[in-house]
């Protein structure tokens, strides 16, 4: 059963850093394009960052770029991302998303349609 179990979430200030991990089970392993994506109160989902696991290739959004990294572990079919320098605009709900429908394009683009989702965890940032 294909599954996605995010951790890692935590209440942090600002400057400080965090590890999110999502954990992908069952069919998951084939997933071409990953992804994290955060939704705060009041606010859209935005995705965050994007991997093309075959090539390895990363994207994110312009907000983030320089502070966030996104990561497979492919052997342990884990998804990761590291936040640094958070700040108190970085607080939100994180998920983790994978799907097996995407091409490099789409991964660059990814919106989360035909994907699986998390439950997701939260981070807290404060100033």
């Amino acid at each position: 059963q294909a599954q996605l179990m995010e951790s890692g979430g935590d209440s942090v200030q600002a400057g400080g850093s965090l590890q999110l991990s999502c954990q992908l089970s069952g069919d998951l392993f084939k997933s071409a394009c990953r992804a994290w994506f955060r939704q705060s109160p009041g606010k859209e989902r935005e995705r965050v960052a994007s991997i093309y696991v075959s090539s390895g290739d990363k994207f994110y959004v312009d907000s983030v770029k320089g502070r966030f990294t996104i990561s497979v572990d492919r052997a342990m079919n884990i998804l990761y991302l590291q936040m640094d320098n958070l700040e108190p605009e970085d607080t939100a709900m994180y998920f983790c998303a994978a799907t097996m429908y995407s091409n490099y394009p789409s991964c660059q683009a990814f919106t989360g349609n035909r994907a699986f989702w998390g439950q997701g965890t939260q981070v807290t940032v404060s100033s």
